[in-house]
């Protein structure tokens, strides 16, 4: 019987066993030899160094325990060949290297492990270690040298590697146990119409290591049609770890909900849902350094102790479970979360924690590191305009300025730098009338390197700065600018804007994210997308995968016809030339017609939150003109129609007050007033009752923009329909969202009612699911008939 290993890389294993000390963002160098540059750098560095050194040299070394290995691996970045041999580990940085004193630790650490594992290999008695650290801006290099015993290194490598061992043994004995429930468990429920060609189709890609993209209409169950299949294949060693990316809240309950009804059968599975560390951070602000939070404290020394009796103790780990375990230890919640999610079997996440290249947890997706990882994407609509936002960068030539004005009189250098980068970004602007889309900005790359050098010298120096947080955000904006202009290619745009205030930005702007996101997605074996709204698919599939291979499936609807009506109105428009008074009260008639042909909770969605404002003024003073009349009452013998109206940015509290309406009992009717795209037109589930009827106001289309017409201009000079991918798409998505919070189980009925001519154009109407083939026109005069007629369930001619 072949013995049970364990892998991990060189990296991972020093950063995880030595880390020690506080959590400080005050200190600005991170990962930086992670980004794509630095791996530029290694390789110019490695061709200068002649024939005695062999670049990217793979070493790997197996450590036998008891009853299993632990295989250790990495590529050392150079082994020179001279009289004496010498591993060579070369780190770019943006610091001052003649303020170096000695290596980074953790770094000499992985230097120490190569050389100990090729000394070993070779059966050498000494061997020498080289860190190489290398200023990415002025390409200046110093280096480290130190001699080491053999024995020595040897006696040091097997410390950190029985460290290692019970974090080891308990994925062994752990992963074990969880197989072996996986092949008890079988689907918990009777397979609705669909679902089990839904798991199936959802299983053989994994098993085929593709990509799936599944249109499933609500009701369908698809959290449970994907985890379910996904759980079977990691009993099977076809994946190692679930990642379930969400775009909202609600779902990730959703999604740890289908797991526990998996675990009533006997499942033994770790999960753990992550949380944004702005809500889960216990100080009043998520500002992580010693000084101000205890938590940020000594947090290295202490967390590996607290993951160890987390991870040995819990199988669900949510929120209040991290929370508690981080007050025990007096660790930080967030930090916690991240190191826990190392040893889970499902991580319920938002997407930035797979493709943010800012946020992606770095254990996982980091340069050089893979896994046997299965993404399930649900929202997966929601990833296009994600994706765009996370490859995207900007500058602000006056946040430039401002920090410039603050740091004048503190330091010459970092004062020079903003200068050069604000007298460039001048240039353009002279230049911009508007908007101007351009060819390159290399020479503005190029200086803000040399800025981002100062930047971080400046914040390791004067960490009491009174103006300290406004250069970390900028430091941050250019890294982040930085970052971005390597992606640099022809899914990108580049442009300057003069906005109205007078700010001028320079942006890079991503329009396809399919290749950025690739680069995460090609870190896993498979990955399954899935919408309620994922029409047309071929949009999605251009925009979220760069594969012409990939599968699709659209699921069969679970419900018949006869439980909702589509009416389409087709006496009113959106369009801005229709707009005013008349066609507001028109608007407001037909609310008022829906709310009166039968009591009950109604919610109607708005292009935008002044057309609801207007519609809701009219619709206010119907309701009290017809109830103030004897004739409105008998001809409509409706109580009153109360109203719930949509504010921008709603607190949660206020959501949560906003849906409680929908629970309370109520002689008469309740209107919603909503947005399209907002926090109530995906996502919610008012099942039965509490929800009878949608109005949706308008196509959904996007308002007219600068980078929308970038967009338009971008896919019309490539052979494609630009309004089509730029408006109608993305607004016909939120019309499908918002109409899908009507009927949402087999025992709900409801009517959808959508308003604007356009909806009888060809081209919204290719948009359609199947579910709407039984679409019917109405006009202000019959639509009381039409709806009467759907919950009386006779027939209008």
């Amino acid at each position: 019987m072949d013995r049970q290993k364990v892998k991990i890389s060189v990296r991972n294993l020093v950063e995880f066993i030595l880390r020690s000390g506080d959590i400080d963002n005050r200190i600005a160098a991170q990962d930086k030899d992670a980004m794509q540059m630095g791996a530029k750098l290694h390789r110019k560095i490695q061709k200068r160094m002649g024939v005695s050194y062999h670049p990217e040299v793979t070493l790997r070394r197996v450590v036998e325990f008891d009853t299993f290995d632990i295989q250790v691996e990495g590529r050392a970045d150079g082994i020179i060949e001279e009289e004496r041999i010498c591993i060579d580990e070369i780190k770019g940085v943006f610091k001052d290297l003649e303020r170096m004193e000695e290596p980074v630790p953790v770094h000499l650490a992985q230097a120490k492990c190569y050389a100990c594992i090729y000394a070993r290999e070779k059966e050498l008695t000494e061997i020498d270690v080289q860190m190489t650290y290398c200023n990415m801006e002025t390409e200046d290099i110093r280096r480290f040298r130190e001699s080491y015993k053999a024995d020595e290194l040897e006696e040091w490598f097997m410390d950190l590697m029985h460290r290692y061992e019970k974090w080891a043994r308990f994925q062994i004995e752990w992963r074990e146990e969880r197989n072996a429930s996986v092949k008890q468990v079988e689907f918990p429920y009777d397979y609705r119409k669909g679902q089990r060609e839904l798991v199936s189709s959802v299983y053989r890609t994994i098993l085929r290591k593709k990509k799936l993209f599944i249109q499933a209409p609500t009701g369908t169950g698809k959290t449970l049609a994907t985890v379910f299949p996904a759980v079977k294949a990691v009993g099977e060693g076809l994946g190692e770890k679930i990642f379930y990316l969400t775009a909202k809240t609600i779902t990730r309950t959703a999604a740890a909900g289908a797991f526990n009804t998996l675990k009533e059968q006997g499942l033994k599975y770790k999960v753990i849902t992550l949380t944004a560390k702005e809500k889960i951070c216990f100080c009043d602000k998520a500002e992580c350094n010693p000084e101000y939070c205890s938590y940020a404290k000594g947090h290295f020394d202490r967390v590996n102790d607290a993951v160890y009796e987390l991870i040995t103790g819990q199988d669900a780990v949510t929120r209040s479970v991290l929370e508690e375990q981080a007050e025990k230890w007096q660790v930080c919640p967030f930090e916690l979360g991240l190191d826990t999610a190392i040893w889970m079997d499902a991580v319920i996440c938002d997407y930035n924690y797979v493709f943010d290249p800012n946020a992606h947890l770095k254990r996982f997706f980091g340069e050089g590191v893979k896994g046997d990882y299965l993404f399930l994407i649900d929202e997966a609509h929601n990833l296009v305009e994600r994706g765009r936002e996370m490859y995207s960068a900007s500058l602000c030539k006056e946040e430039i300025l401002r920090v410039k004005r603050q740091v004048k009189h503190i330091d010459v250098r970092l004062t020079k730098c903003l200068e050069e980068c604000n007298r460039q970004l001048l240039e353009l602007k002279r230049n911009c009338d508007g908007v101007t889309v351009l060819d390159s900005v290399m020479h503005v790359y190029l200086k803000l390197l040399s800025l981002m050098a100062e930047m971080e010298r400046f914040l390791e120096d004067y960490k009491q700065f009174a103006e300290r947080e406004d250069v970390l955000k900028l430091y941050f904006e250019v890294r982040m600018f930085i970052t971005v202009y390597e992606k640099l290619d022809e899914n990108y745009l580049i442009y300057a804007e003069l906005a109205k205030d007078g700010e001028f930005f320079l942006r890079l702007f991503c329009v396809n994210p399919a290749v950025n996101l690739k680069e995460y997605i090609e870190k896993g074996n498979s990955t399954i997308l899935f919408s309620a709204t994922l029409l047309p698919i071929q949009y999605y599939k251009e925009l979220l995968s760069t594969e012409k291979d990939d599968y699709a499936v659209y699921a069969e609807t679970v419900f018949e016809e006869s439980q909702s009506r589509l009416l389409l109105g087709t006496d009113v428009s959106t369009r801005y030339t229709m707009r005013g008074e008349t066609m507001y009260r028109r608007y407001a008639e037909y609310l008022y017609e829906m709310a009166s042909a039968k009591e009950g909770n109604y919610m109607s969605f708005f292009p935008s939150y002044h057309f609801l404002e207007q519609v809701y003024d009219a619709f206010v003073e119907l309701v009290d003109r017809k109830q103030s009349t004897s004739e409105g009452r008998e001809a409509y013998n409706v109580g009153q129609i109360e109203c719930l109206v949509q504010a921008p940015y709603m607190s949660e509290e206020a959501r949560e007050i906003f849906l409680e309406g929908f629970e309370e009992e109520r002689e008469g009717s309740l209107m919603g007033f909503c947005v399209m795209g907002g926090v109530f037109s995906e996502g919610i589930d008012l099942a039965k009752e509490r929800l009878i009827g949608a109005v949706i106001v308008g196509t959904g289309l996007p308002q007219v923009c600068l980078e929308r017409e970038l967009l338009k201009n971008y896919f019309d000079a490539r052979g494609q329909n630009g309004f089509d991918y730029a408006y109608v798409y993305p607004g016909m998505n939120k019309v499908q969202q918002s109409a899908g919070r009507v009927i949402r189980t087999e025992e709900d009925r409801g009517v959808i009612l959508l308003l604007d001519e356009r909806f009888r154009e060809a081209r919204y109407r290719n948009t359609f699911p199947r579910e709407w083939k039984g679409i019917q026109y109405c006009n202000i005069h019959n639509v009381r008939d039409q709806i009467q007629s759907f919950w009386s369930g006779s027939s209008v001619k």
